[in-house]
């Protein structure tokens, strides 16, 4: 394979056989894990860890599993790697597989970008995109560990760590010392503040807010004005000015998601719960009138601030590693959140499958940190990006951008697209990304360096 951005040998993909392939490091060390966090991305490193042939105990804080929120997109990079997790039997019941995401204007719902899910993305990147339940994601990702026999200890707040060591302290004062600890313990990480040496992480804090609403699809299908966007599966995006509305149905299509994005410098401590469902409405007001009824068929809503986490230059610190949203957090107009937490978990699995003995350990987490972190950046640079690319208001640039969307809506080629679901660079950096594969070109080149420095020293004596 070329290490150059290049698709010549796409083709060939379909052909087993006709490319040599990267084969999987059979790991020499297995090591006792301590991973803190059954969220979504610990879970998946979890399993990704087992699979690897790491014992992995998992600490939660919680006393019962779960996850709030409601959908959660699961995009082509992420379900190639749960699939290969062997997750996707655990999946199936849940998902709903988009057949494409329509961007529309605020004013009227008139098309003005678009993006083929089915088949292309299956075609391309040879994984389906899929939106699902959170919560259903989440159990999925429970049962899966609980049937590889991984440990989960419930009501295990982790209050320390220990670097050198490699041990944790728990809220009751015991304490765990493993090989690795590997922190998946959320944007308020007490991991990263022992990573950065007690500094805390300042957030990027772009001044947005979003709304979370799921309407009843019954109600739906019962209005004619609005029954039609239920008709095939589809993400349906409305852009304005400093909003957007994203939509699509979860649940295999029992419910409708709606994530209404807004700008807001506002402290959340001043918002006001009661007002929440009027508030949004007034958000919106003179929009898309189909998009109107249907925000007028939500219920009850909630408000969720939304934070970027600052670039970090350090994940790692001795026996300590951090990653998902502890490590990079990100806005979601990508999302890539979960998915970025996803590679990091297998990621970490591949480079700790390199090591030939202990002591290379360092070694491991080391090119981990690396890779990810360029990875994880750059999602959030384009996470921000879409913060812009979408809230134009109407004029010069709006009209730009919509004329340059055009050729996508009209199905003729393009080169070049403000959508970034289309665009064909960032589609085949987002969504062709393998994981594995920077992770085992790290360890050749760090190799390489290495057996030409002992050359090198050779040669002198």
């Amino acid at each position: 394979m070329p290490t150059y951005p290049s698709n010549c040998l796409q083709f060939a993909k379909t052909l087993e056989g006709a490319l040599p392939g990267s084969l999987k490091p059979m790991g020499k060390v297995g090591l006792n894990i301590l991973l803190v966090g059954a969220g979504l991305g610990g879970l998946a490193t979890a399993i990704a860890l087992t699979q690897a042939g790491h014992k992995v105990t998992i600490y939660e804080q919680t006393p019962v599993l779960g996850e709030v929120g409601a959908g959660i997109q699961i995009p082509s990079n992420s379900t190639r790697i749960l699939f290969e997790l062997g997750l996707e039997p655990y999946l199936k019941p849940y998902i709903t597989s988009p057949e494409s995401i329509s961007f529309r204007r605020w004013q009227n719902g008139t098309v003005i970008g678009k993006t083929r899910l089915l088949p292309d993305f299956i075609d391309n990147f040879h994984a389906p995109y899929y939106v699902i339940h959170r919560a259903d994601f989440h159990s999925a990702l429970c049962r899966k560990a609980k049937d590889m026999g991984i440990e989960i200890q419930l009501g295990a707040r982790v209050v320390d760590y220990d670097p050198v060591l490699g041990s944790i302290t728990l809220e009751d004062g015991t304490s765990h010392t493993g090989d690795l600890v590997v922190a998946a313990d959320g944007i308020k990480s007490v991991a990263r503040k022992v990573i950065l040496n007690g500094e805390e992480m300042p957030f990027v804090k772009p001044g947005f807010a979003a709304y979370r609403a799921v309407v009843d699809v019954n109600r739906m299908r019962n209005d004619p004005e609005v029954s039609w966007i239920l008709e095939r599966p589809a993400l349906n995006i409305w852009i304005g000015d400093s909003r957007h509305v994203m939509t699509y149905t979860i649940g295999a299509g029992k419910a409708f998601n709606m994530v209404l994005s807004h700008r807001d410098t506002s402290d959340p401590a001043t918002w006001d719960v009661g007002t929440a469902l009027q508030d949004m409405k007034a958000e919106f007001q003179g929009w898309d009138p189909v998009l109107a009824k249907i925000i007028g068929m939500v219920e009850k809503t909630i408000k969720w601030p939304l934070m970027s986490g600052s670039l970090l230059t350090r994940w790692t610190r001795g026996k300590l590693v951090i990653l998902g949203d502890a490590a990079h957090a990100m806005l979601p107009y990508m999302s890539q959140g979960a998915a970025m937490a996803v590679e990091s978990g297998v990621g970490l699995a591949r480079s700790l499958s390199h090591m030939r003995s202990p002591e290379q350990l360092s070694d491991a987490l080391a090119i981990f940190e690396k890779v990810r972190i360029v990875r994880a950046s750059q999602m959030q640079e384009a996470s921000l990006l879409n913060g812009q690319l979408w809230h134009f208001a109407d004029g010069p640039l709006q009209e730009a951008r919509d004329a340059a969307m055009a050729r996508e809506v009209e199905g003729l080629p393009f080169s070049h697209s403000p959508n970034q679901w289309s665009d064909p660079a960032t589609q085949m950096w987002c969504y062709g990304y393998e994981t594995e594969r920077e992770i085992d070109r790290a360890w050749t080149e760090m190799e390489g360096v290495a057996e030409r420095v002992e050359s090198r020293y050779c040669n002198m004596l």
